[in-house]
């Protein structure tokens, strides 16, 4: 391929037809600016190199916070806001706002956003679907926001919320993509069943998706038939392969308690069973997400139990430690660190599963279900009640997982079509 020619997918979603643009050439300034034949080049900044004619002339909103960057760190807002093709018009804030300075569940308010002027509307507040109001002063509306490849995560459900707005008042929608943190071709876990729907269960896909946003963009607007005027500005250099530290992009926090790039991979498989209160998973003190513990473990016995299994890519080593804030308050915890030793064969959604029977075969006096307000955000966040009773009942990991099989191949089967990379 020719160094001076770049081919390009800019995909539209309307109705049930997909569009394809290519051969785009691409300036001397623009190679400057950004290492095209080496780095991955987010959707922000293939936009910005090649696609700005798309919104010339038109009123612009955007959906994102402080991971929304390009590869220099700079702000998604301040790139489209110092563009004069540009007319950003309104800014709209998930879970945890704009600047990610908000705790997780906390709402969010309305503000102005102090560094432009522009109205900041809250997408995680009274309302989570955008109104007919707070769209009225744009034409098109952008979303760039880092995901980390868990169905749980409220930001892939609020960009589907943003999607069904688009769709019903006429507005079009432009999803700049970015890399699946955990990489494109690993798939687990069960699918969400009809009514266990929510911010953190909003699409019927595997809990590790293996998809990037771009890609759940489309499967959303067709599978829901939305017609809904979809642009999806595709990353350049990505592969399906690519763990993040092999994009040559620099992590930001996309959450207070996801600090790394690597915490995506402790909090699928953690950050499951934390929504019971029971066991912690480290929430509250220095590492999140790397942790099971709880007051009534033997960490050495819990430690043993759960090598014994040689659980591919892990290890756990006792620990003992009290959180500084959150569950357990300065409580002793004893349990399990995991350490991660192959993030390839790391199968971090089903060792959460493995974690959780093994406490319960351990400690059978102890209920993991006790705190019974938690059960309903704990089926919410798996996507149904299935595991809930199945682990109840004394099921094995391997029979929770053969229940759930025949939706993972389905899934499987329908995500292949909307695969970009």
């Amino acid at each position: 391929m020719k160094k001076s020619i770049l081919f390009l997918l800019v995909l539209f979603a309307c109705s049930q037809q997909t569009h394809v643009l290519k051969t785009e050439k691409v300036s001397g300034q623009a190679k400057a600016a950004v290492s095209l034949e080496k780095s991955v080049v987010l959707g922000v900044e293939n936009f910005l190199m090649n696609h700005v004619d798309l919104v010339r002339g038109k009123r612009v909103g955007l959906v994102t916070n402080q991971s929304g960057v390009d590869s220099k760190l700079k702000s998604t807002i301040d790139l489209f806001y110092e563009n004069p093709d540009i007319n950003l018009t309104a800014l709209y804030g998930p879970e945890h706002g704009i600047r990610g300075d908000v705790f997780a569940g906390h709402k969010v308010s309305d503000q102005t956003d102090p560094k432009t002027g522009l109205p900041v509307y809250s997408l995680y507040g009274k309302t989570r679907k955008p109104t007919e109001e707070m769209l009225a002063n744009v034409d098109v509306i952008f979303f760039d926001i880092q995901d980390i490849g868990n169905r749980s995560y409220t930001y892939i459900g609020t960009m589907g919320l943003l999607i069904e707005a688009a769709a019903e008042f006429n507005k079009e929608v432009v999803i700049l993509d970015r890399p699946n943190p955990m990489g494109g071709e690993a798939v687990e876990g069960n699918i969400v069943h009809e009514g266990y729907f929510s911010l953190v269960g909003y699409y019927p896909v595997a809990y590790r998706h293996g998809m990037t946003i771009g890609e759940i963009a489309k499967f959303h607007n067709s599978e829901k038939d939305l017609g809904a005027k979809l642009t999806v500005i595709p990353m350049l250099n990505w592969k399906r392969e690519m763990l993040w530290q092999e994009t040559g992009l620099p992590w930001v926090p996309t959450s207070p308690h996801v600090p790394y790039w690597n915490t995506v991979f402790y909090i699928m498989a953690t950050g499951t069973f934390g929504e019971l209160h029971t066991i912690s998973e480290g929430v509250g003190y220095t590492s999140p997400f790397e942790f099971a513990a709880a007051t009534w473990i033997d960490a050495d016995n819990f430690a043993k139990a759960l090598n014994k299994l040689n659980l591919p890519g892990v290890l756990f080593r006792p620990i003992h430690y009290k959180p500084y804030y959150f569950s357990f308050k300065d409580q002793e915890m004893k349990g399990v660190q995991l350490h991660i030793t192959d993030y390839r064969t790391f199968k971090p959604f089903i060792t959460g599963l493995h974690i959780m029977k093994t406490a319960m075969d351990l400690y059978p006096d102890q209920d993991i279900f006790a705190e019974g307000n938690r059960i309903s955000s704990f089926n919410r966040v798996m996507g149904s009640d299935a595991i809930t009773n199945a682990l109840k009942n004394g099921a094995s990991v391997k029979e929770i997982q053969q229940q759930w099989q025949d939706e993972l191949n389905n899934f499987l089967k329908i995500r292949k079509q909307y695969l970009l990379y």
